[in-house]
């Protein structure tokens, strides 16, 4: 098994990410794509010979950006470039503070600020976390700070003279009174530091400097356990190993590669709220994201119980991470209690066909293979998010070849274009979300062509050599600055 190994030497913690072989890329990229690659890379070990990047978030497991990280640090390492992963320490209250924080850059809330006790107790964690992590770096370093919950260390880092680059991993494409006095106060933190780094352009506010700001849109890894090839025997081993299909166990449990190259075996269960199981020929939807209210799981229950169970046989799932393992989202735990709530409260035909999951985090490789077993397995995959910064989970999915149909909201629109999905250009709109659903269920030519167009569309746009590459440029670009 590959657990995520974090070592603690104080408030920080270092993340010893696996490495990952680059020269893999190649077989999905090609020999021009990854020729480039090598190049750029070559040119950025020479520049930056003696000095470290230093990647700065708030966990370590249970999101899209430890997931990136993840990947993305191996792939350096393997290049011979010294980067480091390190996690920030903070209590409930701080964590409490910087989700209405992330809410509130996505638009969701009346609230957008931190009331006067709230931002001194955001100032006094960064601060003793900043003292240790400017005793680390070393003149001609850099530092990658992501998201709000890292905003405040990069004063410190000025101070110190190391150059800083913030990346904001979620936004809004539209200004209102919230995200304008949740950019205020991040602004206070962040004006003047190096490079910012956005993952579209609608999300980046008015006053960053054009010059400093970059767009560079996340990526996949087409090897790592949550988006590697498995043949259908092997999803549906993974899947009954974990208790997510209805069936024994297998007699032997089930093997995969980890991100280490070694084989890994699927043995925890998954967490099920269900009156039954999928059956192995049962047509799937499946949704699959954090238990964030802007992910809006419980719409997607409600929309399924009342415009897709009637009209049709499937089943939905609704699956996301143990609530008590993500360290960094206090609202999760509240989220999932309200989905039970309203499952509980539907009847009992309905119930029947609808289950929600929680995958443990304690091995993230190999809760990252019951993730791919279960878009490969499901009939039509959604991500009916409020709002989106770029949301991950729509790339893996077309990567596998599977419909989705997703909201219209932030990164969503990137990923999905003419011929490789559908859009909801409301996603509040449960009626029309509903026919969609259904649409995709009785048109098996629709999703075969839908799921071919999909995986081509991330090949050539977001797998890894491109994302490495942009970020290359942004540093040597400070680097020279």
């Amino acid at each position: 098994m590959t657990p995520t190994v974090v070592l603690r030497d104080g408030l920080l913690g270092t993340v010893v990410p696996v490495p990952r072989d680059v020269a893999a890329l190649s077989a999905i990229i090609g020999e021009q794509r990854y020729a480039a690659l090598r190049h750029d890379a070559e040119t950025f070990r020479r520049r930056f010979a003696g000095s470290t990047i230093w990647n700065v978030n708030s966990t370590a497991a249970g999101g899209g950006v430890a997931e990136m990280l993840q990947t993305l640090v191996g792939y350096v390492q393997d290049l011979g470039v010294d980067i480091r992963w390190l996690v920030l320490h903070g209590d409930p209250a701080f964590f409490a503070t910087t989700k209405r924080l992330h809410n509130a850059l996505h638009g969701d809330g009346d609230v957008g600020a931190p009331d006067a006790a709230e931002a001194e107790h955001y100032r006094a964690v960064l601060a003793e976390n900043a003292a240790e992590l400017t005793a680390r770096v070393q003149p001609g370093d850099i530092v990658l700070l992501h998201d709000p919950q890292t905003a405040g260390l990069a004063p410190w880092l000025r101070r110190a003279g190391v150059p800083v680059v913030w990346r904001c991993h979620v936004g809004s494409d539209h200004r209102t009174a919230t995200t304008r006095a949740a950019w205020a106060f991040l602004r206070q933190h962040l004006e003047g530091i190096d490079g910012f780094v956005f993952s579209r352009r609608r999300f980046v506010p008015p006053w960053m400097p054009a010059d400093r700001t970059w767009i560079i849109p996340p990526s996949i890894d087409p090897f790592a356990p949550k988006n590697s090839d498995l043949d259908p025997s092997t999803v549906d081993a993974v899947l009954r190993a974990a208790g997510l299909v209805d069936g024994p166990a297998p007699a032997t449990a089930p093997e995969f590669v980890g991100r280490d190259g070694q084989a890994a075996q699927v043995t925890r269960r998954a967490g099920v709220v269900g009156e039954r199981l999928p059956g192995a020929s049962d047509e799937l939807v499946l949704q699959v994201s954090r238990w964030d209210r802007l992910k809006d799981m419980s719409g997607v229950l409600d929309a399924f119980a009342r415009h897709v169970a009637p009209a049709t046989e499937a089943m939905l799932a609704l699956v996301g991470p143990a609530v008590t393992d993500v360290a960094d989202d206090p609202e999760g735990a509240a989220v999932y209690q309200d989905c039970v709530r309203r499952w509980e409260a539907l009847p009992a035909d309905l119930r029947s066909r609808i289950v929600l999951v929680t995958l443990p985090l304690d091995d993230v490789d190999e809760n990252a293979v019951m993730v791919n077993a279960l878009q490969r397995h499901a009939t039509a995959v959604v991500q009916k998010s409020l709002a989106e910064g770029f949301g991950l989970t729509v790339a893996e999915a077309m990567w596998k070849g599977r419909p989705v149909i997703g909201s219209a909201v932030g990164g969503i629109t990137d990923q999905i274009v003419e011929g490789t999905g559908l859009l909801l250009p409301d996603p509040r709109d449960l009626v029309y979300f509903g026919g969609q659903v259904c649409r995709l269920l009785t048109d098996p030519a629709l999703r075969d062509r839908l799921g071919a167009g999909a995986r081509e569309h991330i090949r050539r746009n977001f797998v890894g050599d491109l994302h490495l590459r942009r970020y290359a440029e942004l540093f040597s670009t400070v680097i020279g600055a």
